[in-house]
This record gives C-alpha cells, structure tokens and sequence, in this order.
C-alpha cells in the first residue's frame, strides 16, 4: 500500500467524484448534474454526516469536484496552494474521530457542515499526504484522446496510463488499427 487507507479512501472517492463529468463519465454526460445523480453518488459512496439533497448542495459538490480536479492536474509546489485554498474554504480544523466501527481517524470538519466543504477537506487531507510523500506525478489524467478522467496510480512501478482498462483496450485497438493501415 502507497498511502494510508483513508488517503487512499479520500483519493478514490475523489476519484469517482471528478469522473462523474461528461468528458470522463461511462455515459458521456454529466453524471452530476440533478439532485438524484447526487444521491445516486452517496448511495454507492458513503459519506457520513449531513446531506441537504438540494439544488444548493449540489451546485456546491460541482464547485468541490471543479477544485479536486484543478489541484489534481498541477505540480507539486502549485497543489500547496490550491490545497491550502481548499483547506480554508472548508474551513477545516481537524480532529480524531472513531465511528461507525473505525478506529482512530481524522476529519477535519464537523458532520454537520455542508457537504462540499466535508468533500473538499478530506480531498485536501488526502492530497496534504499525497504532497508530503512527493508523489503528485501519481495523480493523473487518462492517456485516451477522448477521455478526461483522472486516476490515481498504485501500480508498483508508477506505469499506468488509463483512468480504466476500457480506456487503455479502446487505445490499444486504435494503435494497432493505425499499425495494420500502416502497412
């Protein structure tokens, strides 16, 4: 394991969050864009504490994944300040915690806080360790030409390309169409 589970918790949800946009999606659509597909989103990944499911919320969430993705895709030394940004935006202020059958963890904002400001602190959280380790090159954004999803690579020796491997066999089928015409 790269990171500590609950960074690689945060990462992955920050994952799935920012690839609910059109560009990144399975549908090709904004997965994100009703009050339902945001309940969908929380039904598959728990985040605990207060959830309005309302326009404002929702429009909030879409602000948060706008940000994780913005401070997903810069270098190390820019991610500090967008980080930090999100930090106080959030208005984090983190504490240990044990619920729900969890050992000792942290959050950084209290359940009843809006839901985006929980998002972005435990996306900023995550990405404090991702910094602290410097391996910011392992956050990455999908090879694919029509594909804007990100990921976050855990292959032993840092080598992925594809955000899923529905994306990397739609690449390989293009090259090796490329290479057969080619000829």
């Amino acid at each position: 394991m790269l990171f500590a589970p609950d960074t690689e918790e945060a990462l992955e949800f920050a994952v799935v969050l920012v690839n609910t946009e059109a560009g990144a999606s399975r549908s090709g659509t904004d997965e994100l864009a009703t009050v339902d597909h945001l309940r969908k989103l929380l039904s598959r990944n728990v985040f605990t504490g207060r959830v309005d499911y309302d326009r404002a919320e929702l429009d909030e969430v879409r602000e948060a994944r706008a940000q994780i993705r913005a401070a997903w895709t810069l270098g190390r030394d820019e991610a500090v300040e967008a980080v930090n940004r999100m930090l106080r935006e959030s208005r984090a202020l983190p504490y240990l915690t044990r619920h729900d059958g969890s050992d000792w963890h942290l959050h950084a904002t209290d359940p009843d806080a809006p839901l985006a400001e929980r998002i972005r602190a435990e996306a900023a959280l995550a990405l404090i360790d991702v910094i602290r380790m410097n391996e910011t090159g392992r956050l990455r954004v999908c090879a694919a030409d029509d594909c804007t999803g990100i990921f976050i690579d855990l292959s032993r020796n840092g080598s992925k390309r594809f955000c899923t491997v529905r994306c990397g066999n739609r690449m390989n089928m293009v090259a090796f169409r490329a290479r057969k015409t080619a000829v």
